[in-house]
């Protein structure tokens, strides 16, 4: 018996954008919402001249485009809004409303739906108006200058913490959570949601440490941020690396028994941060002897906390994500596979983007006839007016 994805009978409204917005749209259309991106005409992608047919994070939309300067395209905006379960919209705070887009006059055409505002710090607040990215907004809640190695500068995770995990993430989390709500009886709502406050959000076990008297201020000093020698990478010698996460004991005992290390007295006192530099400058040289094929054979099935550090061209084709079907190939486009997964439900392959490839059916559905799409084009709803 086949059961339907969990999210199948949702309807989303996306206003195109780049990044956190479109990883929540992402999110939901892999477990089954519809998901109708609204794009911009013209060919551009979000503003931006790259390849979107090969952006993952677009995959399985359904795509109108539309001009939302012209009163025309907001009307059928305004239109697939009454159909839909949720809107999600990546403007600075007030673009919507001058769109004719806000909240207000959404919700009054539709009591239940449940309006998404990504933005990155917040809808108010003395830095709401201003720009920004990831680097941004994870360097005002704390957590750029809580990575990165000791004595050196901050470092910027990729754009993972904000946009994705602390943003869009996030907003797929409210989305569902709200749209359950209304579903439940409860009347539509707008979420407020800032990438500044998810990624404080993400720090909660950080925080623990930090209130337990655990978590010193010095980057670089801790368990989990390069601090201890037994939670880091090394080189091999081959030029690649290892990664170590032997934080419990036993995990550490066996670890120093496989590298020789069980009688060094350098290695008896796992926590004793005054050892830790002279572990790590012996655990950086032993690595350094092998390589990392040597070094996975002799830690294969081992209780270590051991993997090697594989690059993004390897990891589709490491045995572990080969065997659990990790990655997918998709019109020639490898990517990551939908998460997370439900053991009674066969997530449905993804699709590749097409700008504009659902226009016609989408006005149809929307009860618009030839002619009145004619006029709507002559109107400039689709771009510039046609003759």
């Amino acid at each position: 018996m086949s059961i339907a994805p969990p999210l199948a009978g949702l309807r989303i409204i996306e206003l195109a954008g780049i990044g956190p917005g479109p990883f929540c749209g992402m999110m939901l259309a892999d477990h089954g919402a519809e998901v109708i991106r609204i794009d911009r005409p013209g060919g551009m992608h979000a503003g931006v001249e790259v390849d979107g047919e090969r952006d993952v994070l677009l995959r399985s939309r359904r795509s109108i485009s539309l001009d939302l300067k012209s009163p025309a395209g907001v009307e059928i905006a305004r239109r697939l809004v009454t159909t839909a379960d949720g809107f999600i919209e990546g403007f600075r705070p007030g673009v919507t409303e001058r769109l004719g887009l806000g909240p207000d006059t959404l919700l009054a055409l539709n009591p239940q739906l449940v309006y998404g505002r990504m933005t990155g710090w917040g809808q108010d607040g003395p830095y709401a108006a201003l720009p920004g990215h990831d680097i941004n907004y994870i360097a005002v809640s704390g957590v750029l200058d809580s990575i990165g190695r000791k004595g050196e500068a901050p470092l910027a995770p990729l754009n993972l913490l904000g946009d994705f995990g602390g943003g869009g993430l996030l907003l797929a989390f409210g989305m569902v959570t709200a749209i359950l709500a209304a579903r439940g009886g409860a009347p539509g709502r707008v979420i407020d949601c800032s990438m500044t406050e998810g990624a404080s959000a993400l720090m909660a076990g950080i925080w623990t440490l930090k209130n337990q008297g655990l978590w010193q201020p010095e980057r670089g000093s801790n368990l989990l941020d390069s601090g201890a020698p037994f939670y880091d990478s090394y080189a091999t010698a081959d030029g690649r690396y290892v990664a170590l996460g032997a934080i419990e004991g036993k995990f550490y005992t066996r670890l120093c028994d496989l590298l020789g290390f069980a009688d060094d007295p350098d290695f008896a006192r796992q926590h004793d941060q005054s050892c830790w530099e002279v572990m790590r400058m012996k655990l950086t040289n032993c690595f350094r002897t092998q390589s990392l094929d040597y070094w996975c054979a002799l830690f294969a099935g081992e209780d270590v906390c051991f993997s090697p550090v594989i690059s993004l061209d390897d990891a589709p084709h490491h045995q572990h994500n080969v065997a659990r079907g990790s990655f997918i190939e998709v019109e020639g486009v490898m990517q990551p596979a939908p998460v997370p997964r439900f053991l009674d439900t066969k997530s449905a392959a993804p699709r590749m983007w097409r700008q504009n490839s659902d226009k016609v059916a989408l006005l149809t559905e929307l009860g618009f006839d030839q002619r009145e799409i004619e006029e709507m084009a002559k109107a400039g709803a689709f771009g510039l007016p046609q003759e």
